[in-house]
């Protein structure tokens, strides 16, 4: 769908709350539920923050502004019914709040009272005008004044910035009544070819075309949205479409769930424009509405996430039923929640789950392979990686990283033969891939093979990534194993510019500066990578060691090359 610009629908109101506003002042009894409210509002703990509103609110003499941060908090923890009560509490339209409206216009959906919310929009309820116009034309076809519901969609269309949304909604209650031909039209337009830009939008027409027997233009119509390498879902539809089954239309089912994709599509819209908490408001009502929207509940678990509200995140994925063709990338992204949030033990059992049930699935393999190698179990991960590849069949330019994934898990677990074929395989696949030219360059570099090419293999990723500090350094490091001292001080003091506080780099531009005779550079800036968090690529011993004898000597006793700078190096 298009995206909202230029602070449509964004609420002032609910920015100041989300940022923190001055509030009026409380009883002192008050004041420690109060602060803490506050604090924990901020944090975006939500499932905190409702316990101190609830305190504050039930005491009395609270601010009005707790009433709205309060709301807030229900809404973001999903305590649906406790929100709908405090909004009740908050009364329409005489207080103006946007998150009382949109929660009680929800309330009366629920309740199957359409009437109800019409006479809230007549009173002077303040949803936002792109929730208030799409509300009150889906209310009306809920009460059977489809004639007028048309007309309120269309008077939509015609203001600025908002045509996009109302012509999507009205393609969809077009489709909910039977009238497929009136909203293919809408989707076939020229205006409305942007509607297939959306996931929902494209389904929605798949769906029509299928109703209306032209399943060849509905797998066309799939594989210009999604390409090659679907998902389950996607995949699916092509399956069926292609057996000849006429396709329900399923996006929409009644002018309640137009109501839930009412809030899914502003959620979509806002999502990365305003406050996460605004987007996940919208979001949570989605679901309150029509519990079965995936789309919504994948939307409202990322967003938690990003809020690093990991709890909430991982609640809200595991509402996705196992029989549900989102039910393998809400397991990833509960895994994902439970590796944020420190436990590593159950994202894995998550994905080892998933791997029994969908064992011949190579994402779920390489969602698992990514998680071991994330947590350093490289041989583990490797097998994973395995599994995906057996599966995969035919590479395609677009499996790049799954092998250089593999070929990374294959390195670090001492499988060198097999890793270097696979990279070779990553740049053969994608052979300007940065990251694969430098790790490939890299690892040549630390084992004394093919210098030049590794030269050229790095060169080529600074040249595509000239600010990623660590393949500036692998640069650096080449020209340094090349003997080219100078070259490789003007790389090196490049890449800690750009990597100030990484200790693999400050050490390597310690070398570098020892090898041209700066000696006490040298000893700082082995000082600076010692002083740093630990890494596993940095022997700090090693370290400790050049600094006390110095790193001639260093490399004498591990019977390694002496340093000599290159002949033709111009030095």
């Amino acid at each position: 769908m298009p995206r909202i610009r230029s602070g449509l629908l964004r609420s002032a109101l609910v920015a100041a709350l989300l940022a923190g506003s001055a509030l009026s002042p409380v009883q002192a009894e008050d004041a420690g539920a109060y602060l803490a409210a506050r604090t924990a509002a901020g944090a975006k703990d939500y499932a905190a923050a409702t316990g101190f509103y609830r305190r504050l609110l039930d005491a009395g003499e609270a601010p009005a502004e707790a009433f709205e941060a309060g709301l807030i908090s229900e809404l973001g923890a999903g305590y649906m019914d406790a929100a709908r009560a405090l909004a009740e509490r908050m009364g329409l339209p005489e207080n103006h709040s946007q998150i009382a409206a949109l929660t009680l216009l929800a309330a009366d959906v629920r309740d199957g009272n359409f009437n109800a919310g019409l006479k809230k929009l007549a009173a002077g309820a303040q949803p936002g005008p792109l929730v208030g116009g799409l509300y009150k034309a889906w209310a009306q076809a809920g009460v059977g004044q489809m004639s007028e519901a048309m007309k309120s969609f269309d008077e939509m269309v015609k203001e600025p910035g908002l045509e996009g949304f109302a012509s999507y909604h009205k393609a969809l209650a077009l489709a909910v009544v039977g009238d497929y031909e009136g909203a293919d039209a809408i989707f076939g337009s020229e205006a409305g070819q942007v509607l297939h830009g959306s996931r929902r939008g494209a389904l929605a027409h798949v769906e029509i075309l299928s109703q209306l027997e032209r399943n060849t233009d509905a797998i066309a119509l799939l594989d210009e949205a999604f390409g090659s390498g679907a998902d389950p879902e996607i995949q699916g539809l092509r399956d069926r479409l292609e057996a000849g089954e006429m396709l329900p239309f399923t996006l929409i089912n009644s002018p309640a769930d137009g109501v839930a994709e009412v809030y899914f599509t502003v959620a979509s819209a806002l999502a990365g424009d305003v406050p996460d908490g605004y987007t996940l408001i919208h979001s949570r009502l989605a679901t309150w509405l029509r519990p079965d929207h995936t789309d919504a509940i994948l939307l409202s678990a990322s967003l938690l996430e990003e809020q690093e509200q990991y709890d909430l995140a991982i609640a809200t994925y595991a509402q996705i039923a196992p029989d549900s063709p989102a039910f393998q990338a809400a397991e990833v992204g509960r895994a994902d929640a439970l590796l944020r949030a420190e436990k590593v033990d159950a994202a894995i059992e998550v994905l080892e789950n998933l791997t029994r049930a969908n064992a011949d699935v190579p994402g779920v393999w390489i969602a698992l392979g990514d998680t071991l190698r994330r947590e350093e179990r490289y041989a583990e991960a490797a097998q994973a990686y395995d599994k995906a590849v057996n599966l995969m069949g035919d590479p395609q330019p677009a499996d790049w990283f799954v092998w250089y994934a593999r070929a990374i898990a294959q390195e670090r677990s001492d499988n060198w033969a097999e890793a270097e074929a696979g990279f070779r395989k990553a740049l053969e696949l994608s052979p300007d891939q940065p990251s694969v030219l430098n790790y490939l360059g890299y690892s040549y570099v630390e084992k004394h093979q093919n210098l030049d090419e590794a030269l050229d293999m790095i060169s080529r990723a600074v040249a595509m990534r000239p600010d990623a500090g660590y393949i500036v350094d692998s640069l650096g490091w080449a020209l340094f194993k090349l003997g080219r001292y100078d070259e490789a001080v003007v790389q090196m003091e490049r890449a800690v510019e750009l990597e100030a506080i990484d200790p693999v780099v400050n050490d390597h531009l310690g070398d570098v500066y020892w090898a041209v005779g700066r000696v006490r550079e040298a000893e700082f800036q082995w000082k600076r990578a010692l002083s740093f968090e630990a890494s596993e690529d940095l022997d700090k011993d090693r370290v400790r060691l050049k600094l006390e004898i110095g790193l001639d000597q260093v490399l004498e006793r591990e019977g390694a090359e002496p340093l000599k700078a290159s002949e033709d190096a111009g030095n």
